[in-house]
């Protein structure tokens, strides 16, 4: 079978993109990740900028897209957003002192077995990696934070996106949030 064939062939299958939502799907799936966003960067700005420790960090937007623009998901839901956030930032401090002479190896270390821990936990959250990571190779104010980091931010921000979340994704009979709490 040649590329194009094969090509040709998998157009008739169900590979490809996912149907286009609706444009008010589209505007209430913004106004979340607006309003839950900008909550984040307010309460971090007006309570704990002064004191070094950053709230907003990038994880929180691929959190966003979860529980504002795919709401159902299992990986949206609070459980998996509040705990998979938090069990990985545990991992991940603690990967950074254990390992801080070897970045490389804690940056694996780190992001692998927080997969693992959200797994068994049933926190599965896929920006956890990420908040894991950022732990590692975050900047020096992330470091000098240290467990703290697991407090503010891996807790506070998703604790903010969920009650933001609760309010904006039940505003609307199209949507439902949260699936479950377990």
């Amino acid at each position: 079978m040649t590329p194009r064939e094969y090509f040709r062939k998998m157009r008739g299958t169900t590979i490809g993109s996912p149907p286009r939502v609706s444009n008010r799907e589209i505007f209430w799936s913004w106004l979340g990740a607006f309003l839950g966003i900008s909550a984040v960067a307010l309460v971090g700005q007006l309570f704990f900028a002064p004191g070094d420790l950053i709230l907003l960090i990038a994880p929180f937007g691929a959190s966003a897209v979860l529980v504002y623009g795919a709401p159902r998901s299992p990986l949206a839901q609070p459980r998996n957003l509040v705990g998979g956030n938090v069990v990985s930032a545990l991992v991940g401090v603690l990967c950074w002192k254990l390992l801080h002479d070897f970045p490389w190896l804690a940056a694996a270390l780190a992001v692998s077995t927080a997969i693992a821990l959200m797994h068994a936990t049933k926190t599965l959250h896929p920006p956890g990696g990420a908040t894991a990571l950022f732990a590692v190779i975050g900047p020096e104010e992330v470091h000098q934070a240290g467990f703290m980091y697991v407090l503010i931010p891996a807790t506070v921000g998703p604790l903010i996106l969920l009650l933001v979340a609760l309010l904006v994704n039940n505003l609307t009979s199209t949507r439902r949030y949260p699936e479950t709490w377990r």
